[in-house]
């Protein structure tokens, strides 16, 4: 097994993450299969009860792993299905520790930082290396390790010296460290300046960590002077040396390391030159050149709770770019706080609330993506209900969905109090209840989680159609609220239908207006699949929809072909196995004032 650590200096948000999985993808395509690990050095087990204001969304992986939103970016970059154990945190391994000496396992020994701790991390990085995460038999031939947060940082020492003894017992020829830094220019001179990368390298190197190649991030290429100084002060060879300079989009950062040879620096460093090919990323270079050059906007309200960060949303974000590109629009979000479409905003904040409402007004389709709490429900409701009188296309994501049920069963069953238990534990309706597969006490870990399975209920729904006409699908779960089985018949006769069900027939996963020219809500999330080139069917329904495209979609079955103006074709398979923005861009998505350029 062949190791790659991907570590982090001068400031946090550089892009470690993309970086990694740009680097696990140009290994990919040089024929090597790739595993990957981020650690987190937060105390925190997992990332399920943090705020997505403290750390961005919470990203699910099939066996119910509530991990750092970088996983969500390695498995859509490499196309890979990771395990919760992918995702180490200090809380896991100190609690792995305490159980050990609890249990007696350490023979009266004291138990300290170095070596039971640090041996627990080489045992963990090497015990989830080995497992298969492509589908294929046998372990991976490279792992890339990424380590959150920046050199020097206390809670990440523990983590260094690991990975430092690491290093020397694996031995050179099988593990590559790059760091990642920042290179800042000063817009008074125009100066490229060194100093912080140089502060950083020796900060690495005084904790027994050499980095074999350095990726410096800047908002333009390097200057050869600049490299040649970086190289004599940092010990780094000059083609060793890596501009990650800004790119349009994304996709972009595999080709930018391609370009500057990155993948054979890599290769030299794991002697592992003979055994790999030149990277084949002609269907990758083709969608990045797609998304340039899309004009058409498409526009999408995203109506939520967290629309100050568009990291909370970062997989929802994903999904719609990925459906876009295939539907050729360029993609636009109108982000809508839920709670400016309230009548109360109207009063206190009349501004917001127009705002809020033109935003809503002028999207072509509407998204209501998952959420805890009660702030801002009864405007998400608003939304579904301008969305259903206004057949506007929508599609509701977990409470999107429940939130669309409400909606039904107040405006349509005449049941003005309908509510779920969630927010109103004592509603006279409740239509959506709590589902006994987890604990109203206990909040990490403890909600229906992971992958799940979807019966669909006949397949002339729309959502059965998109997803090519299966008697099942599996996808990604993550809430304790669902759908009361009491009501459905109630909600059935008045025109609302369950079009997937779960295998008991009581857990109600799909609901659809047939009369809608697209209305959709579904339980689980299907943002967590989605891939490049492989957008999720919903998603690809709802910018089908959205820009006058999901007849023919629906009638041509689960491909559609994206075609450049040299006539090569991307393949959009429908899914079968399956930092602060409002003012700026991401990978391809433009974003309003409160969203939105275009």
């Amino acid at each position: 097994m062949k190791y790659v650590l991907v570590t982090g200096g001068v400031v946090s948000g550089l892009g470690k993450g993309v970086t990694a999985s740009s680097i696990g993808l140009i290994l990919k395509a040089c024929g090597l299969r790739v595993t990957s690990i981020k650690i987190d050095p937060y105390l925190n087990s997992d990332a399920g009860t943090m705020s997505p204001f403290e750390h961005g969304e919470v990203f699910v992986l099939d066996d119910g792993g509530e991990v750092d939103l970088d996983l969500g970016n390695y498995e859509r970059f490499l196309d890979i299905k990771l395990t919760r154990d992918n995702n180490i945190t200090t809380g896991k391994i100190f609690q792995a520790v305490i159980d050990k000496e609890r249990r007696g396992d350490y023979l009266g020994q004291t138990v300290q930082v170095v070596p039971h701790i640090t041996d627990a991390i080489q045992e963990w990085i090497e015990r989830v290396a080995a497992i298969p995460v492509d589908g294929k038999e046998g372990p991976a031939d490279v792992c890339v390790i990424e380590l959150g947060g920046t050199i020097g940082d206390i809670e990440s020492m523990p983590f260094i010296e690991a990975l430092g003894q690491f290093s020397y017992r694996v031995g050179a020829g099988n593990f590559c460290l790059i760091h990642v830094s920042l290179v800042p220019v000063l817009t008074v001179v125009g100066e490229q300046k060194t100093k912080p990368t140089q502060h950083s390298v020796r900060g690495l190197r005084s904790l027994g960590l050499t980095p074999n190649i350095l990726a410096c991030r800047s908002t333009m290429e390097l200057d050869g002077n600049v490299k040649e100084k970086l190289s004599r002060f940092c010990h780094v060879p000059i083609e060793n040396i890596i501009t990650l300079y800004d790119v349009s989009n994304i996709w972009r950062v595999p080709l930018l390391l391609r370009d500057q040879k990155a993948h054979e620096a890599i290769l030299k460093v794991l002697n592992l030159n003979s055994a790999t090919r030149e990277p084949a990323l002609g269907e990758w270079t083709s969608r990045a050149d797609l998304c340039d050059l899309l004009n058409e906007p498409v526009r999408i309200a995203m109506v939520g709770k967290y629309t100050g960060l568009a990291d909370s949303y970062l997989s929802v974000l994903k999904a719609l770019l990925h459906a876009s590109v295939a539907c050729h629009r360029k993609l636009c979000v109108d982000w809508v706080p839920a709670s400016d479409l309230e009548d109360a905003t109207a009063e206190e904040n009349p501004d917001s609330y127009r705002s809020a409402w033109k935003l809503l007004k002028g999207a072509d389709a509407i998204l209501v993506p998952g959420g805890f709490g009660d702030r801002g429900v009864e405007g998400k409701i608003l939304a579904a209900k301008y969305a259903r009188e206004n057949r506007i296309p929508y599609l509701g994501i977990c409470l999107g969905m429940q939130i669309a049920v409400i909606e039904f069963a107040r405006s349509v069953l005449g049941l003005r109090n309908a509510n779920s238990t969630e927010f109103d534990p004592n509603t006279e309706n409740p239509c959506v209840i709590f589902m006994p597969e987890g604990s109203k006490t206990h909040m990490g870990g403890t909600m229906r989680l992971g992958s799940r399975r979807t019966y669909f209920q006949g397949i002339s729904s729309k959502s059965a159609r998109l997803y090519g006409n299966r008697s099942f699908i599996d996808e990604r779960h993550r809430h304790r609220y669902e759908v009361n089985p009491d009501m459905v018949k109630q909600l059935e006769d008045a025109g609302l239908c369950f079009t997937g069900k779960d295998e008991t027939g009581r857990r109600m996963e799909i609901i659809e207006l047939p009369n809608h020219p697209y209305f959709v809500g579904v339980q689980f999330h299907p943002e967590f699949k989605s891939r490049p080139g492989k957008p999720s069917a919903l998603f690809l329904g709802l910018v089908a929809a959205a820009c006058g495209q999901l007849d023919s979609l629906l009638k041509k079955g689960a491909t559609k072909p994206c075609r450049m103006s040299n006539g090569s074709a991307i393949k959009a398979h429908l899914y079968e196995n399956t930092t602060k923005l409002p003012n700026g861009s991401l990978d391809g998505i433009y974003c309003n004032g409160n969203g939105l350029h275009v």
